[in-house]
């Protein structure tokens, strides 16, 4: 036997052993596993080099660590809202609470997601607007600033940040910025080094621990999250750069949505923080104390969860609540998303409301900022509109909001796109929020973004090229492990 035949067959062996590996090892949905498999069968060896960077799951034991009474405490009183509700004992501040309560009892089992109805919010959609409101919050800033973003871009948007960031902490006022590594790439600790000067502390969350080479690279920190003086938070759709604030010629104008929030539910957002700084630091540990949960004096009337979700999670629990919210539609659903790619059970809730007659509006944006999404999202729409749901298209930019509106009753805002990579991958927060009030304002948004936007018919669809539908049929086959 030849040299290049017994190479072949060591070839073929290695790669059968490393397809068992993959299949044993992971504990992943039947179709996710049989796409690396076809990828370890067609690219042998290149093909489990690309799994070990994007497929394996991370193990959900001892990734975020919080002991101590803090804890207890928190759990005593997810307990008692528990209780609460099973013994319709549950203090109903609005009607919205009341008609989604199951909503809120899924949210306290499945992510220990309290419940607050003291709560003021300002709805931002626009980059400009969101980042004076930001800056000016910031310089009123007494005791700390913890900020988190995915994207942090060196460019004069980030640097303002940073400038003002560094202005506090010469003040004496301590700053915690997080940032994820692949989203913010080409973003060095140089750029903080006025910050780190001034005592500013700065992390990166999962760092390559070999240059180049970053077995975690797959699970990115998508979260955006600042929290100030632990009175003011802010959770949304925007990073931070240029292109937020509509600067970008490739995008245009950027149409997203941040909530500002003051009340209780800052605190949750405070230890969302708190637990993701501590992973990614090794010698700036926050300790829990008091002012890092102040009392709150300034009583809102609007109710949230704040949920997360992420690689270490048992439950997908953001995904759950979109389910949620939208098996509970008795007339309308509202869905803003720059990427449509549901997995099954998420697309199966939305058929099933358009053919049980609920209007269903879902708003895309007209360009692509990853390709191969692009083209998966349009393959999804496509589905949908059989089923009876209306599909509108952003031409005023590009639309980057994650926005669920129900029945102009409860709602959802946070940095959750409708995928596969937010409902597994990335580690994720979203506002559930029950107030009409608010509700109506995201509509009311929603109807706006109408007058900017074209909409897909099923006749349209149909009219595409094949090469068009071909690039949908092949983005739509790696569809699970984008």
């Amino acid at each position: 036997m030849s040299i290049l035949s017994i190479s072949i067959n060591c070839l073929l062996v290695l790669n059968i052993l490393l397809a068992i590996f993959v299949i044993f090892r992971e504990r992943r949905d039947a179709t996710s596993t049989w796409a690396w498999l076809l990828v370890l069968f067609f690219i042998p060896l290149l093909g489990f080099v690309l799994y070990l960077l994007f497929g394996q799951n991370l193990s959900r034991k001892h990734m975020f660590h919080w002991d101590g009474p803090q804890k207890q405490e928190k759990k005593a009183m997810v307990m008692e809202q528990i209780r609460e509700i099973q013994t319709a004992t549950f203090p109903l501040h609005n009607c919205s609470s009341k008609e989604h309560l199951d909503l809120i009892y899924m949210n306290l089992k499945n992510n220990s997601a309290l419940l607050s109805f003291d709560n003021d919010v300002t709805i931002y959609t626009d980059g400009q607007e969101k980042f004076y409101n930001l800056i000016k919050d910031i310089q009123k800033a007494k005791q700390y600033i913890h900020m988190q973003y995915y994207i942090i871009h060196n460019d004069h948007l980030g640097k303002e940040v940073i400038a003002e960031l560094t202005k506090k902490a010469q003040e004496g006022v301590k700053v915690r910025v997080l940032y994820d590594e692949l989203g913010s790439r080409g973003l060095s600790k140089r750029a903080f080094k006025e910050l780190i000067a001034a005592g500013g502390e700065v992390e990166v969350f999962f760092p390559s621990k070999l240059h180049l080479i970053n077995l975690r690279l797959n699970y990115r920190n998508h979260r955006k999250l600042v929290i100030i003086d632990g009175s003011v938070g802010y959770v949304g759709g925007f990073n931070i750069g240029d292109e937020y604030l509509g600067l970008n010629a490739k995008f245009g104008y950027w149409r997203d949505t941040h909530l500002r929030i003051t009340g209780s539910a800052v605190y949750e957002m405070q230890t969302r923080f708190i637990l993701d700084w501590n992973l990614a630091s090794h010698r700036h540990d926050i300790e829990y104390s008091p002012n890092l949960f102040p009392p709150n004096t300034k009583k809102g009337h609007t109710g949230i969860q704040i949920v997360t979700s992420g690689p270490d999670s048992e439950w997908e629990t953001i995904k759950q609540g979109y389910i949620k919210m939208i098996l509970s539609a008795k007339s309308s659903i509202l869905i803003q998303t720059p990427y449509f790619i549901p997995d099954q059970s998420l697309f199966e809730a939305l058929r099933i409301a358009c053919l049980a007659g609920k209007d269903v509006k879902i708003m895309i944006p007209d360009k692509p900022d990853h390709i191969f999404v692009y083209w998966a999202t349009m393959s999804h729409i496509g589905e949908l509109l059989k089923t009876g749901a209306k599909v509108y298209v952003y031409e005023n930019g590009f639309i980057h909001a994650k926005t669920i509106v129900v029945d102009e009753e409860v709602s959802s805002v946070g940095t959750a796109n409708i995928d596969v990579r937010s409902f597994r991958l990335n580690f994720e927060v979203n506002a559930f929020i029950y107030s009409s009030r608010l509700s109506k304002q995201l509509a009311e948004s929603f109807t706006y973004d109408l007058t900017l936007s074209k909409q897909l018919t099923l006749e349209d669809y149909n009219k595409r090229s094949y090469l068009i539908r071909f690039k949908e049929s092949i983005s739509r086959l790696l569809t699970p492990i984008l």
